[in-house]
Order: C-alpha cells, then sequence, then structure tokens
C-alpha cells in the first residue's frame, strides 16, 4: 500500500494540505500506541506500524519535494537516475554556480555570496515555473509517464546540495571572522 492510498486521496503532485492534516490527526487518534496499551502484544505492535506509517506518509506528502520524488519512485521513474537527460542550459548554470562556490570557499566575498544565492533562486523559481502547469495536470489515469518529469527532481536536487554549500560558506565566513 502506497501512501496515497494509506491516506485514501489519488495520487497528484498538488495536495491539499488541510485535507491532508486532518486525515493524519484521525490516523494518529486510531494508531497511536498509547491507546492500545491493553490490547495484546500482536496488536500493540501492528499499532505501532500503522503510526510510523502514518508519521512517514504524512511527513513525504506534506513535503512537495519529498512528495515529488515519492512520486516519481512508485511510478518507477527513480531507477534509471544516471540515465535521465539534464538539459546542457541547466548543467552549465550549474558549472558557473560551482565556479563561484569555489571562488567563495578560498575569498569569501559577501557580494559574491548573494549574486551566487540569487542565481540558485532564479534557477529554482524558473524550474518551479516551467513544471508547475504539468504537476497540476498530472494524474495516475492519464498514463502518461513522460509527463512525470524526473529530470526536473534532479534539477532540484543539484540546486539543494549547492544551496547547502552557499550555507556552509556563509556559516564558515560569520565564525571564521569572530574567533
Amino acid at each position: 500500500m502506497n501512501y496515497f492510498e494509506f491516506y485514501n486521496i489519488p495520487v497528484s503532485f498538488q495536495v491539499d494540505e488541510a485535507a491532508l492534516r486532518r486525515i493524519f490527526y484521525q490516523n494518529s487518534k486510531k494508531f497511536h500506541p498509547d491507546f492500545h496499551t491493553l490490547s495484546d502484544a500482536g496488536q500493540q505492535a501492528e499499532m505501532l506500524e500503522m503510526a510510523t506509517l502514518n508519521n512517514e506518509a504524512y511527513q513525504t506528502l506534506l513535503d512537495p519535494d519529498k512528495r515529488m520524488r515519492y512520486i516519481l519512485k512508485i511510478n518507477g521513474l527513480l531507477e534509471d537516475e544516471g540515465k535521465l537527460p539534464i538539459p546542457q542550459d541547466f548543467l552549465m548554470e550549474m558549472m558557473e554556480i560551482n565556479e563561484g562556490l569555489m571562488e567563495l570557499e578560498l575569498d569569501f566575498d559577501d557580494a559574491r555570496y548573494k549574486a551566487t544565492l540569487e542565481a540558485v533562486d532564479a534557477l529554482e523559481n524558473n524550474l518551479y515555473r516551467d513544471i508547475q502547469p504539468t504537476l497540476e495536470a498530472y494524474t495516475p489515469e492519464s498514463g502518461t509517464r513522460a509527463e512525470l518529469e524526473a529530470g526536473i527532481f534532479f534539477e532540484k536536487r543539484n540546486l539543494l546540495r549547492i544551496r547547502e554549500k552557499i550555507c556552509l560558506s556563509f556559516i564558515i565566513e560569520t565564525f571564521g571572522k569572530r574567533s
């Protein structure tokens, strides 16, 4: 049973967060081990397993990036991760940002830091703008796996790594000045 089936909601990149939260709380009351302390050991273990499933499903479906990864995974699109095409222009932009990061690591400059962060923000915004119509139109019944842009997920993941490096450079610079 996948997380969407567990919550009895349609597989979609767009979820109603309020409805998701309601289902999570209903399931929490239903499955929480504290409400089954008088049950036998087998029933307690089953409730613990269901409570764990409820928490994992909620955390995954609530976060747009985790939800995207999960949908791609249940559709078998993450298996060929290394074979997915990533646009050449995106790779070139990533190379430029990585060069800026290396410069930041060697010689931190506040202006370069802000420019690199703005470049990542712009890439991320463009990525979401371009993929949003596909995410909104997706239904499992459409049967068009091509509409699931797995490459977008990998681009987003690369941007997340870059953002982490930018933050790390900032932290090193900030704490380096204090010591």
